[in-house]
């Protein structure tokens, strides 16, 4: 049974991790990282992003401004724009790696050392991709709530809320981390692989084949 759950497992693990890989990327151009609703007209809702701020209205529809320079932006976001460019890229080298270790890819069938290593380095690159992931959406939400509950800031004054890109993010680094996960544990795996078998097999036959010709008058 293992031997037929283990290729579902690791085409599971690259579906989850896939999907995840889209949810990151998508969640660093998204807007939505905050939103602020303003109480003197509620027709409005601002909201920031890692490249821009726009602002929706009722009528009007969305209407965005580019953010002038990297270095006037907040810690959490300028920090957040490199962790996410770095989620991104190691999560599409994984989907690479992991590619070409997947036991029902024909290319290099006899290299099953190889096909493991490289399954157990994309699911470790998956980890890392969602790692990077949650910590620049966690960081930008925890700011959000420490300058929602300042109380050196006047009432008044408009407060910034979780935007819909935050959770995006959590659920991209969630769905990485699993399909490393799950790659990682095929390969952890003991089973002989048919395929390593059939060729094991093979082989044998030929040796005997070798033999009986060489004792052959």
């Amino acid at each position: 049974m293992a031997l037929v759950y283990q290729p579902v497992m690791q085409l599971s693990g690259i579906l989850v991790s896939l999907l995840g890989w889209v949810l990151s990327c998508l969640t660093t151009y998204l807007p939505q990282w905050k939103n602020l609703n303003l109480e003197l007209n509620e027709l409005e809702i601002w909201t920031m992003g890692l490249w821009q701020a726009c602002v929706v209205q009722e009528e009007g529809g969305m209407q965005c401004k580019d953010f002038d320079s990297f270095l006037a932006l907040p810690p959490e976001l300028r920090i957040s724009r490199i962790l996410m460019f770095f989620s991104n890229g190691s999560g599409l080298l994984g989907l690479l790696l992991s590619g070409f270790g997947l036991d029902c890819l024909k290319i290099g069938e006899r290299q099953q050392e190889q096909k493991k290593r490289l399954l157990l380095f994309g699911g470790m690159l998956f980890w890392i991709s969602g790692i990077t992931a949650i910590v620049p959406v966690s960081w930008v939400a925890h700011s959000t709530v420490q300058e929602f509950w300042d109380e050196n800031i006047p009432d008044i004054v408009p407060r910034w809320d979780f935007g819909e890109a935050l959770f995006v993010g959590w659920l991209a680094g969630f769905c990485l981390i699993l399909g490393g996960s799950l790659l990682n544990c095929t390969v952890c795996s003991t089973e002989v692989h048919p395929s390593s078998v059939r060729y094991a097999v093979a082989e044998q036959q030929d040796q005997c084949q070798c033999l009986e010709t060489e004792t052959r008058p």
